[in-house]
This record gives C-alpha cells, structure tokens and sequence, in this order.
C-alpha cells in the first residue's frame, strides 16, 4: 500500500528547465531508525528503504543533511519526531558500543545505553509502534556458549552491563517490544575504524611488519546486512503477528579468533599472512571480554527469519575501497 505526495522536480527540456509538482507515491509502512549514520543504522536504513518502507533516519553528529538530527537524550525532541513522523516501527541502533569508551566515560553512555532506550520505548508504546532494540552477546560471560534467549545473562564489563540495563528498560516500558542480540560487526564502512573486523585490514595489508593477533576470543563475525534484514523481516513479521515480542538472538555462524579473521582477510584478498602472529593468551588490557559468547539462533530460524553472507565473501565486498596496493586489483577481482 502506498499513499501520495506532491514533490517538486526539476525538468530539463530544450532551450530551458522547469519547476514542476509530481505525484509521488510514498509507502505507508513507516520506520524510524536511530544511530542511522553508524554502521549498522546505515544499513538498517537502507534495508526498509529499499524494501517498501518510508524510512527516515536519525544521529547527532554526523546526521544531516541525509537524516534528522536528534540528541536522543533530548526526551522533548525525541517526543515531537514521534508524534510528528508516526512510525509503525522504530529500529533503536544508536549506542555507545566500544567497551573501552563505555569503562573511561560511564554516565555518558549509561545515559544513551539506558536512560535513551527506556525513554524511546515509552514514546513507541504511547503510539503502538514496535520498537527492536539492538543489544549485544557481551550480556553474556562467555563460559557455556552458544546461549539461548531465555539463558541467564552475566555481562563481564560496563558495556555489557549496560546493553543488558538497557533491554530492562525498553521491556519495563514496553512489554511489545523487542531485543535482538548480535555478534561483532563488519561491513560497508566509511572508515576502517567503524569496526572491530575491519580495523585489522592495515595490519594485513602492511605485511613488512609483524602484528599480534588475538587468537584467545572466540567471535562470530556478523555482515550488517544480515542483520538489517532480520530486523525488516522481524518488523514485518510482527505487523502480521502481534505475538512476535521479546527477546532474539542472531549470528554469522563461523566461529573465528582476530587472528583467523585476518589470515581470511589475507587469504580472500590473496596477501601474504606469514607476518601475522596469534597471541592465545587472555587479554589484560582494557575492558574484559567473554571467551566465547556464541548466539543460539534457532528461534528466529524457526520463524523463518534469517540471513547469513559468508565471510570472505563479505569482507571482500566491504574492505575493497581500501585496498591499498592497486596492482592486486587486476589478479583478485578480474
């Protein structure tokens, strides 16, 4: 179902161009996505957009023109977008994700971590919206993986531990909401730093000096992709079944240290890894971090619900503009 609007464009004809006003059609199923400019929100945005749905974008920082701008700890603006747009569903993406961030600067990401979330929950209660809060394996200690939904969570760090305050509070203030846990993350990223896979590609590309790998963590690397369209397929599931609630796990489902990541990243960009060194013992700096907090994802797949890209596929897609030695162009991808 679509519904109509007048849009302006601009028309070029011999000798001259017009203004003109256009019928355009505009979907009716609305989706607000939050931390739209990350990595993930940008490819949640661009799921549903693609899709048909009218999906409007939010961030801070980097938001305009592309998306609204809205300081999420703002309850007032974040009130007026509701109310304004009506969204049928909202996909909460925006977080402070880095573990190390979250120990060095707490009350600011308990701020947007939780306080946010249960704020954005009570708004999409207050209008019927389905909300899907984005929340993360770290609620889990890593010691007997894979975890189910309904296993008892214990996050080792601040991050973890507020990920996992946040879903309370989404849950307390809307009990038709949704949680769905995921993995690490790679993808199109702007900058190689957007992720904790991608990161790596220099030290891979650089091979004239060695670089330590952790080879002790046990991730699940997941395309944001697959995960956007989780959520779409989740979203519209839901408008046809209003029981499609709680709490959801979803995964990549190869199992890889840092270190086996980037021998795959060598390996699919066909770059020598010899210089890369596997570090197996447990990590003392920074946050602590869960051996292995593998997902069970079997509840979603019982829904039908899922999408998985292989790895190397994935990570040849994503890190190919920031190949560096253009020779490898013509033997890898010609």
């Amino acid at each position: 179902m679509v519904g109509g609007e007048k849009e302006l464009r601009i028309r070029f004809v011999p000798g001259c161009c017009q203004l003109v006003e256009e019928d355009v059609d505009i979907p009716s199923r609305r989706v607000l996505i939050t931390g739209a400019t990350g990595l993930l929100g940008r490819a949640v945005f661009k799921e549903f957009n693609q899709n048909n749905w009218n999906a409007v974008g939010c961030g801070y920082r980097r938001a305009q023109p592309k998306f609204e701008q809205i300081n999420l700890l703002d309850s007032v603006a974040v009130h007026e977008i509701i109310r304004d747009f009506q969204p049928h569903v909202i996909v909460h993406c925006a977080a402070e994700r880095r573990p190390d961030v979250v120990e060095s600067q707490p009350d600011a990401a308990s701020q947007l971590n939780v306080a946010a979330s249960g704020n954005l929950a009570k708004e999409a209660a207050g209008i019927g919206a389905f909300l899907i809060y984005i929340s993360t394996d770290y609620v889990f200690d890593g010691t007997n993986p894979p975890y189910k939904e309904t296993d008892i969570p214990n996050p080792l760090n601040l991050y973890g531990k507020t990920k996992l305050e946040g879903e309370k509070a989404v849950l307390e203030n809307n009990d038709g909401a949704a949680v769905l846990r995921i993995p690490v993350l790679y993808g199109e990223v702007e900058r190689l730093e957007e992720s904790a896979v991608t990161v790596m590609f220099d030290k891979v590309q650089f091979s004239n000096k060695s670089a330590n790998m952790d080879h002790w963590q046990q991730r699940f690397p997941t395309n944001v992709k697959d995960v956007a369209t989780v959520c779409r397929q989740l979203a519209e599931k839901r408008m046809l079944d209003p029981s499609v609630k709680g709490t959801f796990h979803w995964s990549g489902n190869e199992q890889m240290t840092k270190y086996e990541m980037a021998c795959a990243i060598a390996d699919a960009f066909n770059l020598p890894s010899s210089h890369l060194r596997p570090i197996t013992d447990c990590p003392v700096m920074g946050a602590l971090r869960p051996r292995n907090a593998q997902l069970d994802c079997s509840k979603l797949e019982m829904l039908g619900i899922g999408q998985r890209t292989p790895f190397r596929a994935g990570i040849k897609e994503s890190l190919w503009p920031f190949l560096v030695d253009k020779r490898w162009r013509q033997t890898v991808f010609h």
